[in-house]
């Protein structure tokens, strides 16, 4: 899948550490998010520059755009990670979502594989907003190697039915874990997951009660399933928001999390 990338940062390109890739929601694209996304600033310092692009002048933000796919419900092609009915109720229709998914995840680990040639992979995080996210797990999942860390808002677990059903059917650990990779993969795996890897990476989880896209319910149920994973979860719950991300807390919350990772 050939796929346009907007980059932005580092400050300076001499302190490049780390890279964050961030994936988009459904129906926009790379740069006109990131410009929306680098509005919202934190809360300090005061009266200076303070947008995660100042607060995190080391990292390379990595914008993906997702590809143009016909939409079933909409009955036109639109920009979205996979096809699917509702963003409310993720579980409706599910057979759409399964192989845009898998070619987006495969897309996504490209990405990942190219930033690999600038820093070490973890030293890389993966994210995204609403479906972003979404395939940011996916991909997560259907890989399993290590990474610095998951960013996500606003978002839901993909095919978390399916999920669910294999986290309650009490399979060791290592089968649960491959029974998930098959999921997202959708082929014959070239390397399996390493559960302890997958259980190690740090995940921040933002959502606004306020959000009328994506209810919060569905951003609850997904640290649930994480949790259920033994996954390491920050959930962070706004007041205000909606579907975006809060200002100024959880543009404080993401700079905490990165922050604290990359000194470490």
């Amino acid at each position: 899948m050939s796929q346009r990338i907007y980059v932005a940062g580092p400050r300076d390109p001499n302190i490049h550490t780390h890279t964050i890739i961030f994936l988009h929601g459904r129906d926009s694209e790379c740069e006109e998010f990131a410009s929306e996304f680098f509005e919202s600033e934190a809360s300090t310092p005061a009266g200076q520059p303070r947008t995660l692009l100042d607060r995190l002048p080391y990292v390379r933000w990595v914008f993906p755009s997702a590809p143009l796919l016909p939409s079933a419900r909409f009955g036109a092609s639109m920009s979205q990670w996979f096809d699917m009915w509702s963003v409310e109720n993720p579980e409706e229709q599910t057979e759409l979502q399964e192989e845009g998914l898998q070619m987006s995840a495969g897309a996504i680990r490209d990405v990942i594989r190219q930033e690999e040639e600038l820093v070490p992979r973890h030293n890389i995080f993966l994210g995204g907003i609403s479906q972003g996210f979404a395939t940011a797990l996916a991909t997560f999942f259907s890989d399993g190697r290590e990474l610095a860390g998951l960013i996500g808002l606003c978002s839901w677990m993909p095919l978390c039915g399916v999920a669910n059903g294999l986290i309650t059917s009490k399979h060791e650990e290592s089968v649960l874990f491959n029974a998930l990779q098959d999921v997202y993969l959708g082929q014959p795996p070239v390397n399996r997951v390493d559960p302890e890897v997958v259980k190690s990476t740090p995940v921040f989880l933002g959502h606004a009660i306020d959000d009328e896209v994506v209810p919060i319910r569905n951003g609850k149920q997904m640290r649930d399933i994480l949790h259920d994973l033994n996954l390491m979860v920050e959930f962070h719950e706004y007041q205000d928001g909606g579907h975006w991300i809060n200002e100024p807390d959880g543009v404080d919350g993401i700079v905490d999390f990165v922050t604290k990772i990359c000194t470490n």
